[in-house]
């Protein structure tokens, strides 16, 4: 009977990343593979972004009794009020519960990779803004499979601790700025979860 609870409680502290597209899905691939962080990263929970899609694989997650984190781009849903409204009812839903955490960028994850290079909170007004600034430090970055796919440009981003100061500036900025990121929360949920 003990085998079985020491089962179940280690199945749910393996978080599983929820992402909104291929940047996030590569992105965190590459991560477990240079830091042999311990989560899952299911094919099936990267979809195009939508609000019902993220809560339905919410529940998914919840319902397995593990730890959903959810990354995703806020910059639909600061430009379009419906979307707005759809999210922040997602939000207040999942306040209180601990087993999900939200990290959301804005405008975009490229910020928080963008925070790896450079301390500030500069407004940017869009995503493209946001890439045309980090392709300054990465000039060979695409959203597009062929350049994800390849884990140097994370390892490079992650290179001469260049992580650790992007968690401290995105915790030091919080999320009251124009342009923000709360990747750093799945980080820290990673701290001690290698393989």
């Amino acid at each position: 009977m003990a085998r079985q609870t020491d089962i179940r409680i280690l199945r749910e502290s393996i978080p599983v990343i929820i992402g909104a597209g291929i940047t996030e899905k590569y992105y965190f691939s590459h991560i477990q593979s240079i830091f042999n962080y311990k989560f899952k990263i299911r094919p099936r929970y990267f979809v195009s972004e939508s609000i019902e899609k993220m809560e339905k694989n919410i529940e998914k997650v919840l319902q397995e009794k593990s730890i959903a984190i959810c990354v995703f781009d806020k910059d639909v849903a600061e430009r379009d009020e419906k979307e707005r409204k759809k999210l922040n009812t997602l939000l207040k839903k999942y306040s209180k519960k601990k087993n999900v955490i939200f990290c959301d960028s804005l405008p975009s994850i490229e910020y928080w990779f963008y925070l790896h290079y450079k301390n500030t909170n500069k407004i940017f007004k869009d995503s493209k803004a946001v890439e045309k600034a980090l392709k300054k430090h990465i000039n060979t970055y695409e959203k597009k499979k062929h350049f994800l796919e390849k884990e140097k440009w994370v390892s490079d981003l992650c290179s001469e601790n260049k992580l650790e100061k992007a968690i401290q500036r995105a915790k030091k900025f919080g999320c009251e700025c124009p342009s923000y990121s709360n990747v750093y929360k799945a980080f820290e949920k990673f701290k001690g979860t290698t393989r």
